[in-house]
């Protein structure tokens, strides 16, 4: 039996080559082509479009980017004994795919030096899937290398992404989102869909950067106020900033925010202009 790609069914390459996911790693496969196929269109159109993936155990959405159109797909995966199972996606794909034997959180993204257009779309593990995003999110200089993010998260996490003010998910990756890219959950994905079931769903979300974020501020600025005031969320503003100035009730009502409000309750740009004044 062949697939669209003419390759063997992912299931058939997994029990071959004894790929069992590694709960170490936050594996889960994807294994449903038609389901890979729809979050490589989610992610396209792809004529042109260079594609890094992360974590494409044994590939997965890989084919899919690759029958989807994508010219050039850069596969970053730490697991050694997927390897053999890309190098035959490589082989079936002559220079299209390039296959880097790595720590995704230690790669050298500018040293990629990928042309544009590049995009990022992976479904990303489970353990190192908001570590890798807040790092591509902080990227410098800004407008990033990338033209877009569409990432695979556990539910939780996309909806974190999403959240407006107000809402119990709201809080400092939210902030960082919003500020620098316009990001939005395309669809949910059951974790029936996956191998192993994890016990939670997930979520497929489409972050587009901002070419000049407003307000302007600091990232690193940024960073120090949203830990400050959603590290002690349930404190008044004036109370959990003021290990940033000892000075914060004038501070924020200098820019018109209530020093008793509390972090859920201000808009993205407020803390950007907090952190920019703090940064003054």
């Amino acid at each position: 039996m062949t697939t669209p790609d003419g390759l063997p069914p992912l299931r058939e390459v997994i029990a071959e080559l004894c790929l069992a996911a590694k709960k170490s790693l936050g594996q889960n496969f994807l294994l449903d082509l038609n389901l890979t196929r729809r979050i490589a269109c989610a992610a396209g159109p792809l004529e042109g479009v260079n594609v890094v993936e992360v974590g494409p155990g044994p590939g997965g959405l890989t084919r899919a980017l690759l029958l989807e159109g994508a010219p050039r797909v850069v596969a970053i995966e730490k697991d050694q004994r997927c390897l053999l199972a890309l190098a035959t996606i490589a082989a079936a794909y002559p220079g299209r795919l390039e296959i880097i034997s790595a720590d995704a959180r230690e790669a050298d993204w500018h040293g990629l030096a990928l042309p544009a257009p590049a995009r990022i779309v992976a479904n990303l593990p489970y353990s190192v899937g908001t570590h890798l995003l807040i790092g591509w999110l902080k990227t410098e200089p800004w407008p990033p290398w990338f033209d877009q993010l569409v990432l695979m998260f556990q539910r939780e996490v996309a909806e974190r992404i999403v959240a407006k003010p107000r809402t119990k998910d709201y809080g400092r990756l939210a902030v960082l989102a919003q500020w620098r890219t316009r990001p939005r959950l395309l669809f949910t994905v059951p974790a029936s869909a996956f191998t192993p079931r994890p016990k939670v769903d997930s979520a497929l979300v489409e972050l587009v950067p901002k070419e000049m974020p407003e307000p302007r501020c600091g990232v690193e600025a940024l960073e120090r106020v949203t830990a400050a005031a959603f590290g002690q969320r349930r404190k008044m503003l004036r109370s959990s900033l003021r290990k940033l100035t000892p000075n914060s009730g004038a501070l924020l009502a200098s820019l018109g925010i209530d020093p008793s409000a509390r972090a859920e309750e201000l808009a993205v740009s407020d803390f950007c202009r907090l952190a920019a004044a703090l940064t003054r």
